[in-house]
């Protein structure tokens, strides 16, 4: 064989290292853009700019909504753009504003429409309420130019610009006069007591100038907004240079509530359309803290790798070295009367003393098969949509495709489950195989399947964005029972038909005994403790995959995640094989669900870790909110059980 090249080695470790930041596509096909007076043809360039709108959503609150649920401007020709499944399963609306600009056509202060409440009318009192609870929850605005999002920058503590996707619809100062969210923002929102709504956005848009004599016509860069309050005068010719529009907390008078927006365009050379995502993935935390992560996890596999190294090379030639000490001079002593074999005289005791026992098949064999069928098909999944998304196919810009790709990969592993589930279960001996293979096509599913129905029943009496519709529902059945299902039953068929794996010893037909165990040695303690250093290669990882999820932080860093995932794995082996060896030593041969449980248990310090996250870190208040934050993490730690588990296969 020949020796890898170092200068292979080299690009190959430059390619993973570089795939660590993430990188990513930053969109689909790039859009031109070019003024209406221009000689460009209409098919290569566009002169108009539309601004979608999104879902709305708020940290205090699981519930987010859509644009049209608050009483905001509407697009008289409203069309949606044709959604994915993951944009339906994440509650994403998109839909047309009627915020419409011209390319290199600054305008300002420009009305959109005027909303008006009348104190006697029932309806428009349940509008306002809704649009003061939504300021007073801190709903945000997710506004869309282009594919890229329309962010509102900010300085905040050392000096620091962060760019937040998002921008709130108005906030609130309390009965005792302290601001709340946006409204420290502004000294003029100093009213005890009431709302102010963000009526007004001076929207920024950059755009890169391109080539005309190469025939490349100019292409949107970044755009940025600064909301405001403000109470227009005159609602037919707005000034948007009045005081803030203040609505007290009691509905006691009329209202107008007036929409304007101004609209700049600026050319920037420096930002390339390739990296316009730049600006807004470097304002979020926190490359050196991913690093220290990774370091953290290196660290504990280093330790595992060596005491694993330390009992394969060490204890355990130490333990084969005595037993073979025995020579034949010794053997010779030993009389004939006591009717030993010369191997059973070697046999002294620790592992070597249950070796006619240790492939003894264990309880339950079936629900065990199961789980491991269920956990090789979520454990090839993650690997292949983690590592496709390290190449940037799945990047933020490519709305959904990250959970579109994660159910149809689920959906086209079913053979796997079904094999590696029929494989285990006839190696157990087991017969009922029909009920083997029902369990895997429908268990661990189901049990995900009802807690989502339950869930979606909750977002959909609170009228949120989230619910999945029903064509989507049944769009989900058809996939798992049209085509998951009977490529489970194809997988446990060539499974079945195979011969079980047959062990390198025979099983002794009277079960060994077994002796007294420490504290240390018995199942429970050694699970608990076999969780700890797998959750200890994540829980940093965790933390910002929990802040994309209920805090609406974008997540980019897929290779760093690519990297965890692979250090996890290697984690939970080890540890598995670490504290097996010491339970066989101890004469402990029922080892099965042990070591399926011993990384299996990192699910529920996943779990501790999100009750920690949810009075911690987030504000959520309200009943619905709380319990689908839980529902919703319980499926999480039921797929991170089988997860661990499956790679022990």
């Amino acid at each position: 064989m020949k020796p890898l090249n170092p200068r292979f080695i080299f690009l190959l470790s430059l390619t993973v290292v570089s795939s660590s930041f993430g990188f990513y596509l930053p969109g689909l096909a790039p859009v031109s853009f070019c003024e209406q007076n221009s000689k460009g043809d209409a098919e290569e360039c566009q002169t108009e700019i539309q601004l979608f709108v999104n879902r709305l959503d708020s940290v205090e609150s699981v519930l987010p909504y859509e644009y049209d649920a608050f009483d905001f401007c509407k697009d008289t020709d409203e069309n949606r753009p044709s959604e994915n499944l993951g944009q339906v399963l994440f509650g994403e609306r998109i839909e047309t504003s009627p915020y419409k600009f011209s390319f290199k056509a600054d305008k300002a202060c420009v009305k959109v429409c005027t909303k008006s409440y009348d104190t006697g009318s029932r309806e428009d009192k349940l509008k306002l309420d809704f649009l003061k609870k939504g300021m007073e929850l801190n709903y945000q605005h997710h506004w869309i130019v282009d594919n890229m999002p329309v962010t509102w920058c900010y300085i905040v503590e050392d000096n620091q610009k962060v760019c937040n996707p998002g921008f709130p619809i108005g906030c609130l100062v309390n009965q005792e006069g302290k601001p709340k969210d946006a409204c420290v923002i502004n000294a003029d929102f100093n009213k005890k007591n009431t709302y102010y709504v963000f009526n007004h956005v001076d929207i920024t848009i950059h755009y890169h100038s391109g080539d005309e004599t190469n025939g490349m016509h100019a292409r949107l860069v970044a755009a940025t907004l600064e909301p405001r309050s403000i109470k227009h005068s005159n609602d037919e010719n707005p000034t948007c240079e009045e005081t803030p529009m203040d609505i007290p907390a009691d509905f006691k008078s009329n209202l107008k509530v007036t929409y304007t927006y101004s609209v700049t365009f600026k050319q920037n050379d420096d930002i390339r359309w390739a990296s316009r995502w730049d600006y807004i993935l470097v304002s979020m935390p926190h490359t050196n803290i991913q690093w220290f992560s990774i370091m953290n996890s290196l660290v504990i596999v280093l330790f595992l790798s060596g005491m694993v190294a330390m009992i394969m090379l060490r204890t355990l030639h130490k333990d084969i070295a005595r037993y073979n000490q025995m020579d034949q001079a010794d053997w010779v002593k030993i009389p004939p009367a006591a009717n030993v074999t010369y191997e059973e005289a070697q046999e002294e005791s620790g592992w070597k003393q249950v070796h006619g026992d240790v492939f003894r098949p264990p309880r339950m064999g079936m629900l065990l098969s199961v789980f491991l069928g269920q956990g090789t098909q979520v454990f090839i999944m993650t690997f292949i949509t983690l590592f496709l998304a390290c190449l940037g196919f799945l990047s933020p810009a490519n709305r959904g495709a990250l959970m579109t790709c994660a159910v149809v990969l689920w959906v086209l592993l079913g053979t796997s489950a079904g094999y590696v589930s029929a494989r285990l279960y006839k190696t157990f001996g087991g017969e009922n195989w029909k009920t083997n293979v029902l369990l895997t096509a429908f268990l661990c599913p189901g049990i995900v399947f009802v807690d989502f129905f339950l869930m979606n029943l909750i977002l959909w009496v609170e009228g949120s964005s989230a619910a999945v519709p029903f064509g989507t529902l049944v769009a989900i059945l058809a996939l798992w029972f049209g085509i998951s299902v009977p490529l489970t039953f194809v997988g446990a068929y060539f499974g079945f038909k195979k011969p079980g794996i047959e062990p390198p010893v025979q099983t002794n037909q009277i079960p060994r005994q077994i002796p007294q165990q420490s504290f240390f040695t018995k199942p429970v303690p050694g699970i608990i403790m076999g969780g700890i250093l797998p959750f200890g290669c994540i829980f940093i990882q965790l933390f910002f995959i929990l802040n994309s999820i209920w805090s609406h932080q974008m997540y980019y860093m897929f290779g760093f995640l690519f990297l965890v995932f692979i250090i996890l794995v290697i984690t939970c082996s080890e540890a598995t094989v670490l504290l097996c060896y010491f339970h066989l030593c101890a004469e402990d041969y029922h080892w099965w669900w042990r070591s399926f449980l011993t990384s299996g248990f990192t699910a529920v310090y996943l779990f501790v870790y999100a009750v920690h996250y949810f009075f911690s870190k987030l504000q959520i208040i309200g009943a619905a909110s709380t319990i689908l934050y839980f529902g919703y993490t319980l499926i999480m730690v039921l797929i991170f059980f089988i997860f661990t588990d499956g790679n022990l296969c």
